[in-house]
């Protein structure tokens, strides 16, 4: 299995960065939301990257997870959690509790937060441990509505954007701009791709995080972002192991039940997480789910399940549960929920419900003879591994660019989210591989590939944030927008002549205009692309991902 990162991998990330840009040239967002401007840097092929991985780092894991006192040892087993913007309060949780690291959500960031907010935060974390466990620091960051940096980071749509894309090299690239991103932010891990195959209108929690409801085509996007991630520096984690995507009830809320075994979901549901682990990915999640012969026990607390992802993946990695403050786990178990994930198989125990009580239960477990200390050992050794093998490559990564390589020393530098990570790519590369990623996913669900082109517009339904956004999209392609013109809807139930959706295609089903497309997201480049396309300067080149009833009304454009 391959779980390795190099400098030398970055560099092809850069090149396929420079090379990778769309049609257009756009200019950086005065908003600071866009990327930074400045000159592009030539970038030239590299040789194939040595690999640097966990097993690298092996001998110094155990010889640190063998100085651990029993609390150090408990605590190096949880990624935790706090609630509000007080960052000494998550300094202290993993200081206090020995944790092994943290995920920041979006209510540990300021409203509307900068790149350097964001850095702040997770620069003050980083330096709470001392005793040789680099601290990883998680985010939820996988693009669209699962995005919890906001103006932080980058923009980046859902997975479906790239099913629709069909472009593997792109996904590629667009998922090592990403990962540069994060890791600029001080992020070491990145909770995603989501492995998981969605079965259309149906699927409630995952949607349109999906790469569609193929499962060939979702593992090969899954794998080639696994590999990006890769090339950014960040860790990955395909989730949520054996597939959240054909159940209709939201793990969040309650315990959703699988109708298949995970024997019976191998040649499918299984398929982008077994193209995963062949990527090299780091981590899998463990997902909220019951089985057929156990549907009151999530799989994140069933032995069977862990056992099955060892030995059918042939999986050596790191597991990690899905977050135990979810209604699917039971809430009251103070600290036990944190000690039965690790009984059945958990690597790590993401987000207990109090993360100072899950350690000190892991602590009792151990004294009581629950836990075995040689087995969280073990665990422990295989979560340092990955940690330090994530923070080696990071300083590489650091190093190469304080050198010289891959840097561009005339990028601007500001407090916007965009300029965070993009002068070390070349300040323009971000912009052009997000502008590349709208153009190509743009799909046509009703009407032709080509629009015959507008130069006025009026935009009706939507809420008033995607009509801003949609209004400066279409000025800056040179289309006026007032009262008249071609009517453009944002919403499924407003008549218009033109549908414009946002998010999961099958939202826009229902629309009655005789031309209707999908950006599945609003950000500034998924828009930009839209009104490139009414102004008939584009033809949509996005592939439907996903069938549902009335999907056969989507011309194939790819």
């Amino acid at each position: 299995m391959r779980v390795g990162l190099s400098i030398m991998a970055l560099t092809t990330a850069l090149v396929l960065a420079g090379c990778s840009g769309g049609t257009s040239d756009p200019k950086a967002s005065s908003s600071g939301s866009g990327p930074g401007t400045g000159a592009e840097s030539a970038q030239s092929p590299s040789p194939a990257p040595t690999e640097v991985g966990p097993a690298d780092f092996a001998d110094q894991a155990k010889g640190i997870v063998d100085s651990f006192s029993d609390e150090e040892l408990a605590g190096s087993l949880i990624i935790g959690t706090w609630s509000g913007t007080d960052t000494q309060t998550g300094v202290n949780l993993v200081t206090k509790n020995h944790l092994g690291g943290v995920i920041i959500m979006g209510d540990n960031l300021p409203q509307d937060p900068t790149s350097d907010q964001v850095k702040g935060v997770t620069k003050a974390i980083t330096g709470a441990r001392t005793k040789g466990q680099p601290v990883s620091i998680g985010v939820d960051q996988e693009g669209g509505p699962v995005s919890r940096l906001s103006t932080g980071a980058l923009p980046f749509p859902p997975l479906m954007a790239f099913g629709a894309a069909q472009d593997p090299e792109l996904t590629q690239t667009a998922t090592a701009v990403q990962g540069r991103n994060l890791a600029d932010l001080g992020f070491t891990i990145d909770f995603a791709p989501d492995a998981d195959v969605t079965t259309g209108p149906k699927d409630v929690a995952i949607n349109v995080r999906s790469a569609g409801d193929d499962y060939k085509n979702a593992a090969e996007v899954v794998a080639e972002a696994v590999t990006g991630y890769h090339l950014g520096g960040v860790g990955s984690a395909a989730k949520h192991f054996p597939g959240h995507g054909r159940l209709h009830v939201d793990s969040h809320k309650a315990l959703p039940v699988s109708q298949k075994s995970i024997d019976e979901l191998e040649d499918t549901d299984l398929l982008p997480f077994k193209s995963a682990v062949k990527a090299g990915v780091p981590m899998v999640m463990m997902g909220h789910i019951g089985l057929p012969d156990a549907k009151t026990t999530p799989a994140t607390l069933n032995p069977k399940a862990y056992t099955a992802l060892r030995t059918k993946l042939d999986y050596d990695g790191v597991i990690i549960t899905d977050a135990l403050n979810m209604e699917a786990v039971n809430q009251n178990l103070r600290g036990g929920e944190t000690v039965k994930a690790l009984q059945a198989g958990a690597d790590l125990a993401l987000m207990p419900p109090d993360s100072a009580a899950g350690q000190q239960a892991v602590v009792k477990a151990m004294k009581d003879g629950d836990l075995k200390k040689s087995d969280l050992k073990k665990k422990a050794r295989r979560v340092v591994a990955m940690q330090l093998a994530t923070a080696d490559v990071q300083k590489g990564l650091a190093d190469a660019e304080s050198s010289g390589s891959g840097s561009d020393s005339s990028g601007s530098d500001s407090d916007g989210a965009g300029n965070a990570g993009a002068k070390d790519l070349g300040a323009k590369d971000p912009e052009k591989v997000l502008t590349e990623v709208g153009e190509k996913s743009l799909t046509v669900l009703k009407g032709k590939c080509s629009y015959k082109g507008t130069d006025s517009i009026s935009i009706v339904g939507g809420s008033e944030k995607e009509k801003t956004a949609l209004t400066a999209a279409a000025k800056d392609a040179g289309i006026s927008v007032g009262s008249g013109g071609t009517s453009v809807s944002l919403s499924p139930n407003t008549s218009a002549e033109v549908a414009v959706g946002t998010a999961a295609p099958w939202t826009m089903r229902n629309t009655s205009a005789k031309a209707a497309v999908t950006a599945y997201d609003s950000n500034e480049y998924a828009l930009k692309a839209v009104a490139k396309w009414l102004k008939g300067d584009l033809t949509a080149a996005g592939k439907l991902p996903v069938k549902y009833d009335g999907s056969d009304q989507a011309p194939d454009c790819s």
